[in-house]
């Protein structure tokens, strides 16, 4: 049989949506949206698979080159190849026409509004909190529609504790529950890690999700920040945030 060809060399993404057009490495993908890294065992507790079965999921992620495999001792960890990849999984949340199904009790549904109020986006602030951020720190002329830190923008992330290298670029990152923009990039990651360090976010268990401490709301009131939600979009806000 002859193998097809094509007029131009351009790169095969079939191969990558192949390895993610499975529900159980989706749900994996998923959960190493936290940033953090996991064991086989806990993304198969977390995807409702055997171990063994849940190890060959992953070793399908590691071959196209989606998660990174890293070995200490008897322990194999896993976590997302990069912020690149991070993005594309987020991208294609967007884009998707469903959720993958949960159980239809309390747990769930409050788990599920948990990570649509606050979650990260693999190292940035995502949901309701992460996109109201982004919009607050625009309106406040903290950063430009392009995500950019302005001066007054860099007094106050050097004040929160922001490191210096982080402020030089920030993006728009389009948020795959609230279909606006949240703060992504290097500054992203730098405000959401500075946010968790000095415990003005906490993570809820062992999940993505997040809450604003009273802390964190005191300290983003100091600088005229709210996160209290509005039940509309303020005209001209986040939609203004223009794509990096």
């Amino acid at each position: 049989m002859v193998a097809r060809v094509f007029p131009e060399a351009v790169p095969d993404i079939s191969t990558v949506a192949s390895a993610l057009a499975d529900s159980s490495r989706a749900a994996m993908c998923a959960a190493l949206m936290d940033g953090r890294a996991w064991t086989v065992g806990e993304l198969g507790r977390y995807a409702g698979l055997a171990r063994s079965t849940a190890s060959e999921h992953v070793d399908v992620l590691v071959t196209h080159g989606l998660v990174h495999d890293i070995r200490q001792g008897r322990h194999r960890y896993i976590r997302l190849a990069g912020e690149d990849i991070a993005r594309v999984v987020e991208s294609l949340g967007v884009v998707a026409r469903s959720p993958l199904p949960t159980p239809h009790s309390l747990s769930a549904s409050r788990a599920n509004a948990n990570l649509r109020e606050g979650r990260t986006c693999y190292q940035h602030l995502a949901g309701k909190l992460g996109v109201r951020l982004a919009e607050q720190l625009e309106e406040h002329e903290f950063i430009d529609s392009h995500c950019q830190v302005t001066n007054q923008g860099h007094r106050l992330f050097i004040q929160w504790g922001v490191p210096p290298k982080m402020l030089d670029t920030g993006r728009s990152c389009m948020d795959s529950t609230e279909r606006r923009f949240h703060l992504a990039g290097p500054l992203g990651t730098g405000i959401c890690k500075t946010l968790l360090d000095k415990e003005w976010l906490s993570r809820r268990g062992r999940t993505r999700a997040v809450r604003l401490t009273p802390a964190g709301r005191a300290a983003l009131n100091d600088a005229g920040i709210s996160l209290n939600c509005p039940t509309a979009v303020p005209e001209g806000f986040s939609r203004s945030l223009a794509p990096a």
